[in-house]
């Protein structure tokens, strides 16, 4: 029995320092968002070796529980966001001092609610705040950082976001909120469908008069202290080079592996 409770021990203990060893060899890359993250074939840990400080879920509330997939007849009882996403960031907190990355940056957790609004949030809101621990904390007027950051985007309770005085999520906003007067800690990212606002798709060059625009854009988010992301975008090489040249926060992707590697030889 000693020997048992004594192997198991040097188990957990090797396999903590294996993760830290693994986790130390891999850059944080901020500006890389795994769009549709639950379509790998492991959830949040592929991007995460990837280096990925941005990742995308979609929810359902279904029968209480908040179940991850893109459409409904992807769902199953154990794909949960608990344990997909929330229980992984933990543990990969709880390994790295605090940090997703040891010493890294905060990580955004964007959360695409897919039914009902009021109801979702309700429930989204309950199980937020058993990771408290681990998640930034949005007041009215002031952001308090944690290795987590949970912006909620598709169907958002916005005026309930808003009324709520603690949150541990914030608001993803649309092109028609560069204009709002929301605080950034409401507001903190701006979100928009590329192919409905710009005519480029990948092919040739992208239009002077459509870089302006695109520059407008960016400047005007930033100067209200959010970040931007397109999703939609030319997911290839000449899109990503145009989303770094143009200052693009947040860069979607499907393909990990790829934007990683041209995101490390960029110097990015």
């Amino acid at each position: 029995m000693r020997r048992t409770i004594a192997f198991c021990l040097l188990f957990v203990v090797g396999t903590v320092a294996w993760a830290q060893e693994k986790q130390q060899s891999i850059t944080p890359l901020v500006r890389a968002h795994s769009h549709n993250d639950y379509q790998h074939g492991r959830p949040c840990l592929d991007a995460l070796d990837c280096g990925f400080c941005s990742i995308e879920a979609d929810i359902y509330l279904v029968d209480g529980q908040l179940l991850v997939g893109h459409d409904r007849r992807d769902l199953k009882p154990e794909r949960t966001l608990q344990s997909l996403y929330l229980e992984p960031l933990k543990k990969q907190v709880e390994v790295n001092g605090g940090r997703v990355y040891r010493d890294g940056p905060t990580v955004t957790l964007l959360i695409d609610i897919k039914t009902e609004a009021e109801p979702t949030y309700a429930a989204l809101r309950a199980v937020l705040k058993k990771y408290a621990g681990i998640l930034t904390v949005f007041h009215a007027d002031k952001t308090e950082a944690g290795a987590v950051s949970v912006i909620v985007s598709g169907n958002r309770p916005r005026k309930t976001l808003a009324e709520e005085t603690t949150r541990y999520a914030a608001y993803d906003g649309r092109l028609e909120d560069l204009d709002a007067t929301d605080s950034a800690s409401l507001v903190p990212l701006i979100s928009s469908n590329w192919i409905v606002t710009f005519k480029w798709r990948g092919t040739g060059e992208l239009s002077q008069a459509e870089k302006l625009k695109l520059k407008e854009i960016v400047e005007k988010a930033h100067k209200a202290g959010r970040r931007i992301r397109f999703w939609s975008i030319p997911d290839n090489a000449a899109g990503w080079s145009e989303m770094l040249a143009a200052g693009v926060d947040l860069i979607n992707t499907d393909h990990l592996p790829e934007l990683r590697d041209f995101l490390l030889k960029s110097g990015r």
